[in-house]
Parts: C-alpha cells; sequence; structure tokens
C-alpha cells in the first residue's frame, strides 16, 4: 500500500466493511461534536480534505471517506464491486450510520461536496434533509448538465471511447493530468504525488475510470434518474445555509454550475475565486479554509442575552 508522508495526513486510518469491500474513512475530532461530512469526488481521496480537517477537528467531528476504488480503499474488480452513483450513494449511507453514535443517529449533519461529492452527497442527503445542517458547495454539481454546457471533449474521450479507457488505465491519463490542470496554482512535488500515488496500477485505476463512464448524461444513463430526482428535491435544503465556494478557472465546473446554483439557492453565501481551478481547496489555500470554518462557527453561535 502507498504511503503518504506523515506531515501531510496525519491521520487516523479507519475502515469500514461493505460486504467483504474495506472503505477507508478519517473519523477526526471529539466524539460529541457536530459532524462535517466531506465528500470527495474523482479522482482525488481524502487527502484533499486534509487541510479542512486541521483547521477543524478541535472543534469538529470531521468524517471524510475514501469513496471505493480510491485512495486507501479497496480497489475491487467489477466482478466483486458495481462502480455507479447507487452503489455511492448507498456506502456513504453505510457509513454514516455507522460513524453516528446513538445519541447522534439523526442529528444534523454539515456537508462538504466537490466534484463527483456533490451528486454522492446530496443524492444521500435529499433522502433525510432533516440530518443537514448546512452545506458547503464547491465546484460540483447535484444536477444534470447544463442545458447551456457542453461535455468536455477529454471526458467524452474518456467516457466513450477504448482510447480513452486505455489512456486511463494504461497510462493514468486522469489522474495524473488532473495533478496539473486541475491545479492552477504552485504545489510541491510531495503534493502532486499524494494525489496521484493510489492510482499506481492498471487495477488500482479502475474507479478514475468508471466515474467517468458513469456521467449522467441522457435519460439511458444508469445514474441519471437519480441525478434527475435530487435536482427535484434540492428545493427540501432553500431554508439550510449554504456556501458556495468556486474556481472560476474549472474547465468542467465552470461558471454555468455555479450560475445553477445560485439560481436553487439564491441566499447562498458565495466565495468565487477568478484564479482557481477545479482543486479550489488547493488553490484558494488557507483563505477558503478559513471561510469555511467561519461559516461552520456562525451556524453554532449563540444569541446574544436580550
Amino acid at each position: 500500500m502507498f504511503q503518504v508522508p506523515n506531515n501531510l495526513y496525519p491521520f487516523e486510518s479507519r475502515w469500514l466493511d461493505l460486504g467483504g469491500i474495506q472503505m477507508h474513512y478519517l473519523d477526526e475530532g471529539p466524539r460529541d461534536a457536530p459532524i462535517v461530512l466531506m465528500v470527495h469526488g474523482n479522482p482525488t481521496w481524502s487527502f484533499y480534505y486534509r487541510n479542512l480537517i486541521l483547521a477543524l477537528r478541535d472543534r469538529y467531528r470531521c468524517i471524510v471517506p475514501d469513496h471505493i476504488g480510491c485512495g486507501l480503499s479497496d480497489k475491487p474488480a467489477d466482478a466483486n464491486y458495481a462502480y455507479t452513483l447507487k452503489q455511492r450513494i448507498s456506502d456513504l449511507t453505510a457509513l454514516m450510520n455507522h460513524v453516528q453514535n446513538p445519541g447522534q443517529v439523526g442529528a444534523p449533519v454539515h456537508m462538504v461536496v466537490h466534484d463527483w461529492g456533490g451528486m454522492i452527497g446530496f443524492g444521500w442527503a435529499v433522502e433525510q434533509p432533516e440530518r443537514i445542517a448546512s452545506m458547503v458547495v464547491a465546484n460540483t454539481a447535484a444536477f444534470p448538465l447544463p442545458a447551456d454546457k457542453k461535455m468536455p471533449a477529454t471526458l467524452s474521450l474518456v467516457r466513450n471511447t477504448k482510447l480513452g479507457s486505455f489512456l486511463v488505465r494504461g497510462l493514468n491519463a486522469f489522474s495524473g493530468l488532473a495533478s496539473y490542470i486541475a491545479f492552477k496554482k504552485p504545489v510541491s512535488k510531495e503534493v502532486r504525488q499524494a494525489y496521484t500515488a493510489p492510482y499506481d496500477s492498471w487495477d488500482n485505476r479502475i474507479a478514475t475510470l468508471r466515474f467517468v463512464q458513469d456521467i449522467p448524461l441522457a435519460p439511458e444513463d444508469p445514474g441519471y434518474e437519480i441525478v434527475q430526482s435530487t435536482e427535484l428535491r434540492l428545493h427540501r435544503f432553500g431554508n439550510k445555509p449554504c456556501m458556495l465556494a468556486w474556481g472560476e478557472k474549472d474547465f468542467v465546473f465552470d461558471l454555468h454550475f455555479l450560475k445553477k446554483w445560485r439560481q436553487l439557492f439564491p441566499h447562498a453565501e458565495v466565495h468565487s475565486y477568478p484564479d482557481c481551478g477545479h482543486y479550489i481547496f488547493e488553490d484558494a489555500g488557507p483563505g477558503l479554509v478559513q471561510a469555511v470554518g467561519d461559516f461552520l462557527d456562525r451556524q453554532h453561535e449563540q444569541p446574544e442575552p436580550a
């Protein structure tokens, strides 16, 4: 198993058995503190949220899974695992039911989502909107592709062609390219290597390919009905505090998606960064981490005595 330097990832690994498949997750912070669930996308893993975890774990309980096939989680073959949105939502449901203490089951959760984390996180959340205390939405979607947004050609190549499949699984093209183009600001070699380290072989790159192949674009795609249904129920969060954090140089989740989120949640607090890309928590750095911490803390401020 790959090793990430402890100075970059100083956390205790935990595991949940999902029918013989091991899901890795982090559980950092006081057990009785408010829960912050952080859901990553493709091709990142819990490492993506490391700085946010470090900033919050003194006063929040941070639950951060690695999706199956990602990070430190098992990477089973197709015969042993369905790499679908439906299965991802089921996995997250199992994790949240597992981690919440008996007295916390059903207690509100602050949710942070990025990339595929939006579809997975909101796919879980719409089934129990009362469990959501607030939302931080960062360069992601929980609805079908906006009508005025075209599917990027690079994603179409990976999703629809044998050449694309080979480039991802044979040459690590997806994670490898993301470790360059998803950043718009300089990062260290150590950080770049940590993003690609889980995907070091043909077998270990299965999820990075299956995520792209599972992008729901049309009604006949397996996850399309789920995403469509999720969008129709997003109004259930209309009274929930929401923060939108956006890297404007993201070539996939671009300003078309931010526009859609602003229409869905017109009350949202918006932090939009013109010089940042898809890996917004890397590019925006400590400023964004501080903004998220302040946003969460405001949800727990007590009113001044009259």
